[in-house]
């Protein structure tokens, strides 16, 4: 085996076992790589970017809604650390919400008129923070760089053999890491930000059935593409209803961390 590919299942073992890490009340095992301080930076820069490329909300009852909110389960999370940042986005035609590392948390205006009440603002805004908490862009940015790792040792393995087959071998593996690796632990995050959230919201003294709310009204505005469900990085609505039902009942029966 050449130096160069033993030199980089090496450096891929020893990042298994330093950066092994776990998520905040499901206590996952996660493998990590990013440090904190790269992935804070990673998250302002992108938020700067934003900020100066998107029309941002200029009315400031949503722009206080939002922040009043996020403030109060940011609080609830006891992570000082985080530099929370909450902006909201002036688009009515987006439904949606996001998270960069290092909690800067973007809002549509979209979103703001789909909620019914500040409860289902609420589980969308604790949805989103619990990203941050369980460092999930950072987890995502590991499995692609192990993903890439993974392609650069496969070209390396062929490189002396026939252009068309190294072709289809990329080919390949892309398909595969993006498949196996990548979707799955983007549904298994969906699902740890969602539990997570909860019990931020229960902390901070929000409805926790504002997120079954929220959800069910999704589903009725028609937002479930079930034939797509396999590929989706999101659950279904009908399934990420039932999950939060068995979470909301899990934490009203004092059960698992934070409880």
């Amino acid at each position: 085996m050449p130096d160069i590919i033993r030199c980089a299942l090496l450096l891929a073992v020893v990042c298994l076992l330093v950066a092994c890490d776990s998520a905040p009340v499901t206590e996952r095992s996660q493998l990590i790589v990013i440090p904190e301080s790269q992935e804070r930076a990673m998250g302002d820069q992108a938020a700067r970017r934003i900020l100066q490329t998107e029309r941002m909300e200029t009315d400031p009852a949503q722009n206080r809604l939002v922040g009043t909110i996020g403030r109060r389960i940011a609080a609830a999370s006891n992570e000082p650390g985080l530099d929370w940042e909450f902006h909201v986005i002036d688009n009515d035609q987006a439904v949606n919400a996001f998270c960069l590392p290092g909690g800067k948390i973007f809002v549509y205006s979209g979103l703001l008129k789909a909620v019914g009440d500040e409860d289902e603002l609420a589980s969308v805004m604790a949805h989103e923070v619990a990203h941050a908490l369980a460092r999930h862009g950072a987890e995502r940015a590991t499995l692609e760089i192990a993903a890439r790792l993974g392609g650069a040792i496969l070209q390396l393995v062929l490189g002396d053999e026939d252009p068309r087959l190294v072709d289809i071998a990329s080919r390949v593996w892309g398909f595969g890491a993006n498949l196996g690796v990548v979707l799955p632990y983007s549904r298994k995050q969906e699902y740890e930000a969602d539990a997570i959230g909860l019990r931020l919201m229960d902390k901070a003294g929000y409805d926790m059935e504002g997120a079954v709310r929220f959800w069910e009204a999704m589903q009725r505005r028609g937002s479930a593409k079930p034939i797509f469900n396999f590929l989706s990085t999101h659950p279904t609505d009908a399934k990420r209803v039932a999950k939060i039902r068995q979470d909301i009942a899990a934490i009203r029966q004092k059960k698992g961390p934070w409880s």
